[in-house]
């Protein structure tokens, strides 16, 4: 059984981060950007805590067996509301029960839909298909993006 735990981004080494965003399959499913370095990752780092303090979202690190899988959160896509989900590979099967607690939080937020972006080069996901309201094509910042378009229940 594993023990998943949201903690904030400030209670986590900035440094932890580095191997993990900059692991070859997780920037394969992300926009491309640069390598992350020391003050890359703190810049990156005040931005999420940045968005983490505005309306209506919710941004934390993902520590699963107290060890530093990733992060997660609602935060503000234009006039909409999206979940992202970075997680190590050795993690992904625990996928799910992070959506599904970051659908809970969503609801907690007020939202009533709330958006999925994934990357041209993620499979479809078939659970998500079943319960989206919406599924299509996306562009964002020159990337292509399959978007899953979910109700908050």
């Amino acid at each position: 059984m594993h023990t998943i735990d949201y903690v904030k981004l400030n209670e986590v080494n900035a440094n932890a981060f580095i191997p993990l965003l900059n692991k070859h399959k997780i920037r394969e499913h992300l926009i491309a950007h640069e390598q992350f370095d020391e003050a890359i990752t703190k810049s990156w780092i005040a931005g999420k805590i940045e968005v983490d303090d505005s309306q209506g979202s919710k941004v934390r690190a993902i520590v699963i067996n107290q060890q530093l899988a990733g992060w997660c959160g609602i935060q503000r896509d234009g006039d909409k509301y999206e979940i992202a989900v970075v997680i190590d590979e050795g993690y992904w099967g625990l996928g799910r029960n992070i959506f599904r607690e970051m659908m809970a939080w969503a609801k907690e937020l007020g939202h009533q839909t709330i958006y999925i972006h994934f990357l041209y080069t993620r499979p479809e996901y078939k659970f998500l298909r079943k319960i989206a309201k919406n599924v299509y094509e996306s562009e964002l910042l020159g990337s292509k993006f399959t978007t899953y378009e979910l109700t908050v229940e």
